[in-house]
């Protein structure tokens, strides 16, 4: 299994099931069930344990001191090697396991390694398909979001661990210039509206250097803060501090000045064609994207339609809470009053963004005196509200989700972007905060690094229809148990929900139908009460993340089909905790599994 597909949230999973389809009737005994299950759970350990020590970016994810002064490997021919380690390892279990000798569990755990092999060497032709830095992501500010969030420093090799990690940053950055080369040479690059946001970021990141002693360099006030904690004397602290100061001159500066340089020359020949569709087979790619991120075979016209179709019942709803509050108007008269009336955002200012981040603790902690009403499992990680970072506020996404380390010393964190206020209203703070953090993604990520009896790997799979889907139903579970009680908190559920089902008709429409950036905003403005700001930058997501927005509606959809199955099925038996405990028990997995799963569950209860 790749090492990088366990860092990268953008390389999904497909081809579920590809598994050994011996039919034999034979009968096995306990023993040899027990003894092949064994024998196919410590094969699937060892490849994931090889797979993190060839990847030094997740063991810091996971906490593991490893590799602690070493990148990742970004090169084409890692990747091939990575490519022969998974076909390798299919042959493997060709040769060496007996499927039908497995337990129930077994046998999953062997069709989920199986499909991921085989998507990572089908996916390798696109190994060059993507904009590895745009304005949502990239290494530019991987390198300080990891060194600042995930690099810990405990003693005084860490601390020089964390400064070797900085002067590798420039052979980091050759290695991701040269891809940028190869991808424009297959006539694949961002269009221009991604440079300047790129080259802003680079330029703040680097801000502060030469470091003075009002400095404020993220890298440096991060590093000049973890040493400062240390317990070693006075002269080891300003040795190190002197370091990495001399470090940050000569190898991080440099590196960064490299790459805006690349990045002013290759925006020179950019275009403003934003569709995947550009792309040599982009229709193929954008198929493919499309499959991985929903785990299903909805084609882009299906996925389009559906938008469509659900855009139409959230503004119906919209309408209905329009009455509750006695606006009187038509939907974008109310879209205008709530994107231009101040009662319904905190001030443009530091005390204002204060109270925002106290108002979602507030939140958070709410909901976390409610799961037992709603969980059986939870999940023992941390998690905390954080502000995103200033040298990246401008270009990120407006909230997210950072998981905890595997051994709870990292808690969660769910991000909060309050770079412009406005673009966080509070009719929107709870569902906002019950996607990202309690019970949305803290819950299902925690949950799922912290199970027992299941082979490694499955804890960090990445389905985005299952993770999203998630996210997305647990901004609707709360409103079942009494929360919302605004009616604009409410609306606010609704409004993101919109949002979603917006993301359905527009990613499809640009990757598809050509549509321009121009036309995306626009239909964002017309059918939501979202800001210009807010509308651009979606448009921009669906951009540069093709395919990913899709996830999010198609997954819950699904959920709730499941759950309203069962309770049709099961009726006064149905425990809405036990089947969430069937959703986040067994890790991420394609909604093709989870149906499954669930259909199990519900003939073992019915039976």
């Amino acid at each position: 299994m790749s090492a990088k597909r366990l860092i990268l949230s953008t390389l999904l999973i497909a081809f579920l099931f590809s598994c050994n389809t011996n039919t034999s009737k034979k009968t096995y005994p306990e023993e040899e069930i027990a003894a092949e299950t064994e024998k196919a759970n410590a094969f699937f350990q060892k490849a994931f344990d090889e797979a993190v020590d060839r990847s030094p970016m997740f063991q810091a994810y996971l906490g593991i001191k490893k590799d602690h002064d070493k990148w990742d490997n970004l090169s084409e021919d890692f990747a091939k090697k990575e490519v022969e380690i998974n076909k390798a390892s299919l042959q493997w279990l060709k040769d060496s396991i007996d499927y039908n000798a497995l337990t129930p569990e077994a046998k999953t755990s062997y069709d989920l390694f199986v499909s991921r092999c085989e998507d990572d060497i089908s996916s390798f032709k696109y190994f060059y398909y993507d904009y590895p830095v745009n304005q949502m992501f990239g290494m530019h500010t991987t390198v300080v979001n990891m060194l600042s969030n995930m690099h810990r420093v405990d003693s005084l090799p860490d601390a020089k661990a964390y400064i070797n990690r900085l002067n590798k940053v420039p052979a980091l950055f050759d290695q991701l210039i040269e891809n940028m080369k190869t991808s424009e040479d297959k006539g694949i690059l961002p269009p221009k509206f991604v440079y300047p946001m790129v080259i802003d970021d680079c330029k703040n990141i680097i801000s502060g250097i030469p470091v003075t002693e009002t400095s404020e360099n993220p890298l440096y006030s991060d590093f000049k803060k973890k040493v400062e904690a240390l317990s070693i004397n006075d002269e080891d602290k300003n040795d190190l501090l002197e370091e990495a100061t001399e470090v940050l001159e000569t190898a991080v500066k440099p590196a960064y000045e490299k790459l805006i340089t690349f990045m002013d020359g290759q925006e020179s020949r950019a275009t403003t064609d934003d569709g995947v569709w550009k792309f040599p087979d982009g229709e193929a790619y954008y198929k493919y994207r499309l499959k991985t991120i929903t785990t299903t075979d909805l084609s882009a016209e299906q996925i389009h339609e559906t938008g469509i179709k659900e855009v139409e019942r959230i503004q119906e709803e919209m309408r209905d809470i329009m009455k509750q509050v006695g606006f009187e108007g038509d939907l974008q008269g109310f879209f205008k009053f709530l994107r231009e009336d101040d009662q319904f955002y905190y001030p443009d200012t530091d005390e204002g963004k204060e109270v925002y981040m106290d108002s979602a603790t507030t939140i958070v902690n709410n909901m976390k005196k409610q799961l037992d009403k709603l969980f059986l499992t939870k999940p023992k990680a941390d998690m905390i509200v954080k502000r995103v970072e200033a040298f990246r506020e401008k270009s990120a996404g407006k909230a997210f989700y950072q998981s905890p380390s595997k051994d709870g010393s990292r808690p969660g964190i769910y991000y909060a972007n309050l770079a412009d206020s406005k673009n966080m209203p509070k009719f929107e703070m709870e569902a906002l905060a019950y996607h990202e953090g309690i019970p949305g993604h803290h819950m299902q990520l925690s949950i799922a690094q912290e199970l027992e009896g299941i082979p490694e790997f499955r804890k960090y799979g990445h389905y985005t229809a299952f993770s999203e889907g998630w996210g997305l139903y647990c901004e609707f579970l709360p409103k079942e148990i009494g929360m919302y009680k605004d009616p604009y908190s409410d609306y606010g559920r609704l409004a993101m929900e919109l949002w979603r089902a917006c993301r359905l008709v527009v990613d499809t429409g640009i990757h598809t139908k050509k549509w321009t950036r121009e036309k995306g905003i626009d239909y964002y403005q017309t059918n939501t009460s979202g800001s210009e700001r807010e509308c651009r930058r979606m448009v921009e997501r669906h951009i540069v993340m093709a395919g990913q927005a899709t996830a999010y509606k198609v997954g819950m959809m699904k959920i709730l089909e499941l759950r309203e199955q069962a309770k049709e099925k099961l009726g006064d038996q149905f425990d809405i905790r036990e089947f969430h405990d069937v959703v986040l028990t067994s890790g991420p997995v394609p909604l093709d599994l989870l149906e499954k799963m669930v259909d199990d569950w519900v003939n073992s209860k019915s039976s």
